[in-house]
């Protein structure tokens, strides 16, 4: 994004047992300047875990972030260390996510209530990074406004203020409050009521800062509206079920020619043919398609026959194309 000094406003957020590098390389060719997340990897299974796997990443999809959880500085400071010289280009701590295993942990959205705690967090992840064989990459912060009842800004700022000081200076901000207690993660989506303005409002009155507006955001007009108070957008769940506008936005922000769902779809063939070669099943890859035609000319049938064939032994690129050939035929018949 544009606080690396780089054209990005567009980032496509973490998202759990999804946005794994099967779909981060999809959403690469779908949209070449946004940054894209990692899913939330605890910092203890960075130090302590199955690195191949748990950062597996393919070249092509840079500029990209490993989001970590945890509440340990030392840890923390370790595991920004090994993702720097893993090769990603920032590292991000969540105080977002609301889940009761989370919470357990003592990590996500409840850090909210405790600056103090994230700011030694942040500062020894930057000095984990410092230490690395890439020490200029950034650290940063994805948050909410807040948590259950908080309705003052003063507070949210004051979040935001103490973990500045330790040195963070880009905030992801989920324009909604964590519901704690009472709220699934899944209703934490969608219920607390969204206030852009308050990200808005963080901009201008810290506009040292670089916020990042995140939560809701769906369509192309929207995301235009937030990079006009702030400095860039994420997009979630949209960008999974609905892919497509990601490389309309991508388009819309940074210039050139949209492109057709089956042309982008080609670009990513050789990727997916490696993967194959490699010994990955087809439905792991699969699986991040599903939504490139949504509410189009053969969709349904697109998505039913990569659903009911990925699985199958052998399955290959040529199920692929079966879909792709439903559409085709879908878009005939409505043009004759």
């Amino acid at each position: 994004m544009s606080w690396l000094g780089t054209s990005e406003s567009i980032s496509v957020a973490p998202m759990m047992d999804w946005t794994d590098t099967h779909c981060r390389a999809f959403h690469r060719v779908l949209a070449p300047h946004a940054r894209l997340y990692t899913e939330m990897v605890h910092a203890n299974a960075v130090v302590l875990g199955d690195r191949a796997k748990l950062l597996a990443m393919d070249p092509s999809e840079h500029p990209v972030a490993l989001q970590l959880g945890g509440s340990e500085p030392a840890t923390l400071a370790q595991a920004s260390g090994i993702a720097a010289d893993r090769g990603f280009d920032e590292v991000n701590l969540n105080c977002g996510c609301p889940s009761d295993r989370v919470q357990a942990g003592r990590f996500g959205a409840c850090l909210m209530r405790e600056p103090a705690l994230v700011a030694d967090c942040v500062a020894a992840m930057i000095e984990g990074v410092r230490g690395s064989g890439r020490p200029g990459v950034p650290v940063t912060v994805k948050c909410r406004l807040g948590v259950d009842d908080d309705d003052d800004f003063a507070l949210f700022q004051g979040f935001v203020d103490t973990v500045a000081r330790a040195g963070c200076g880009v905030f992801v901000v989920h324009c909604r409050n964590a519901w704690l207690k009472g709220l699934s993660p899944k209703e934490n989506r969608e219920v607390p009521p969204l206030k852009y303005d308050w990200a808005w409002r963080l901009k201008q009155e810290r506009p040292e800062l670089q916020v990042i507006v995140n939560g809701g955001i769906a369509d192309v007009a929207s995301a235009q509206e937030h990079l006009r108070h702030a400095d860039g957008v994420m997009l979630g769940r949209a960008a999974y079920h609905e892919p497509y506008v990601l490389h309309r936005l991508d388009v819309a922000v940074h210039g050139g020619q949209e492109r057709t769902r089956e042309a982008l779809l080609r670009d990513y063939e050789p990727y997916v043919r490696r993967q194959l070669d490699s010994g990955v099943p087809l439905k792991h890859i699969t699986r991040h398609l599903l939504g490139l035609f949504h509410a189009q000319p053969g969709g349904r049938a697109f998505r039913q026959v990569l659903s009911e064939g990925a699985h199958r032994p052998g399955a290959d690129w040529s199920l692929v194309e079966q879909a792709l050939a439903h559409t085709r035929s879908a878009s005939e018949r409505l043009a004759s």
